[in-house]
């Protein structure tokens, strides 16, 4: 698949695309949330915008260890006057969250892509995605929000992951939406249901995955893993962020979901001028 459907957008994969993580959430894993805070907001959409994000993805509702889950209504409040604004600048603006309610009043507000870590397994969201024409990022969790990581157990983790995802796939494609709206999303990090065995073999295993026709997001940036590996804290973790960013493109990975925007795009530039040839735009 060489070209991904978001509503109106249409992206071409022939390179990855960089996603800028935009946290409305008070409690950010990353230290980065903004806690509702509507003119932070825009302002941190902007700052990841004018760093050459492809997509912007908006979250409101933390999924961290230990989140107080949010009511539809407190997630709406923080989301909606955000991409309200940061929907007129002409770039296409995904919304992280699992609620069929929130996907529907993100998608009339100008939503291009709904990411859901609940994998479409919702009927409700399923309809509210397919009576639409954005784009879909189906994620593979173990559990629910908030307990996830605890104990996590596969036998194979990375044939149950593909698993799940080929069914998420396959719900969406009985729903009616197209193969080119779909994108699929392993779930990296401790918050999905995964140790850091769980997370390295799924890493390995992306170029096999990759080969499928579906286009792979990736998103470890700054996540416990990567402390593990490393020993920095959250706030240190930009290096090794961008390492595992280069991987990710490197193994087939068409969107690298990120914090550090800027610092990505330059990467990715060296390794696209070296490895192939070419500049990122």
């Amino acid at each position: 698949m060489n070209t991904l459907h978001c509503a109106s957008y249409r992206l071409a994969l022939d390179r990855p695309l960089v996603m800028g993580i935009v946290n409305l959430t008070p409690d950010s894993f990353s230290g980065d949330g903004l806690a509702g805070d509507v003119a932070r907001g825009i302002a941190h959409a902007r700052y990841q915008f004018d760093a050459g994000a492809d997509i912007l993805d908006i979250g409101a509702e933390s999924t961290r260890p230990g989140a107080q889950p949010a009511t539809e209504d407190e997630e709406l409040a923080r989301l909606l006057p955000v991409l309200e604004e940061v929907g007129r600048w002409g770039l296409p603006i995904s919304v992280d969250t699992y609620k069929p309610g929130v996907m529907r009043a993100a998608i009339r507000a100008g939503a291009a892509m709904i990411n859901d870590i609940g994998g479409m397994l919702d009927p409700a969201a399923l309809e509210a995605v397919a009576a639409s024409d954005c784009g879909v990022c189906v994620m593979h969790m173990l559990g629910q929000p908030g307990t996830m990581q605890q104990a996590p157990v596969y036998r194979d983790v990375v044939a149950e992951v593909d698993a799940f995802l080929a069914a998420a796939v396959e719900r969406c494609r009985s729903a009616g939406i197209a193969d080119q709206r779909i994108v699929v999303d392993p779930g990296f990090g401790f918050s999905f249901g995964k140790t850091l065995e769980h997370n390295l073999a799924l890493f390995r295993a992306l170029t096999a995955s990759a080969r499928g026709p579906f286009p792979v997001l990736v998103g470890v940036s700054r996540k416990t893993m990567l402390g593990q590996i490393t020993g920095r804290p959250v706030g240190e973790r930009m290096p090794a962020s961008i390492a595992a960013a280069m991987l990710a493109a490197q193994k087939g990975a068409k969107i690298i979901r990120v914090h550090d925007v800027a610092a990505t795009r330059d990467a990715l530039a060296v390794w696209a001028a070296i490895e192939q040839g070419e500049q990122i735009d």
